[in-house]
């Protein structure tokens, strides 16, 4: 009973979202409506069980002294303290709250976001190596397109720009749908045999 009720309703829910999908019935339609109902329903729980699992991990790292514990206090306290104002003032512009978001979380998304061109950049340079005529193709698209998307590229010349725009729109957007088109086969192939019982991994085990 352990494997079969959970294999019966990924099943049954399974194949309810493809007739939904592909079969325009009122039943569907009606099975949709209370599905959305019942997500509202569970996403609080999803909430909290979230926030139970980042406290446990970051108390449990707190008093065993691991290595950067100091990150795990200030983690939780930032999480103490976001929710604390948010509960008592609200998320309103001009609330504490908001005024965290806008100085704190926004310029540490951006700081993030700024180091990891950098790690983009080694990666590329890395990746791109120019030991064969293929990686030196893909060494100079890189180059174009990363001078394209800055200021300096239209200051050095208008053809880099356009280069760039061409790259992204054609070859680029050919590799993009080959991949998706791939990645959704791939996805549908992995869904049915889901749905049919044949891939019990996700059950804690291979049969």
């Amino acid at each position: 009973m352990k494997r079969t009720v959970p294999l019966l309703i990924v099943m049954i829910l399974g194949f309810l979202f493809v007739g939904y999908v592909f079969i325009p019935h009122k039943i569907y339609a009606d099975f949709y409506d209370w599905y959305m109902k019942w997500i509202k329903v569970i996403g609080p729980f999803a909430v909290v069980l979230g926030v139970g699992s980042l406290v446990m991990v970051h108390t449990s790292k707190i008093k065993r002294k691991v290595p950067n514990w100091g990150y795990s206090t200030v983690t939780i306290g930032a999480l103490i303290i976001t929710t604390l104002t948010g509960f008592i003032w609200g998320i309103q512009e001009g609330t504490p709250f908001r005024w965290i978001f806008k100085y704190f979380n926004v310029p540490m998304g951006a700081t993030m976001f700024s180091l990891l061109a950098f790690y983009i950049a080694s990666a590329a340079y890395k990746a791109f190596r120019a030991r064969s005529v293929e990686a030196t193709v893909l060494l100079i698209a890189a180059v174009i397109v990363m001078l394209g998307r800055v200021s300096i590229g239209q200051a050095i010349t208008h053809w880099i720009p356009d280069a760039t725009e061409w790259i992204l729109n054609v070859p680029n957007l050919a590799a993009k749908r080959g991949i998706g088109l791939g990645v959704g086969l791939g996805m549908t192939a992995t869904a049915l045999k889901i749905m049919l019982g044949i891939e019990r991994t996700y059950l804690g085990g291979g049969k």
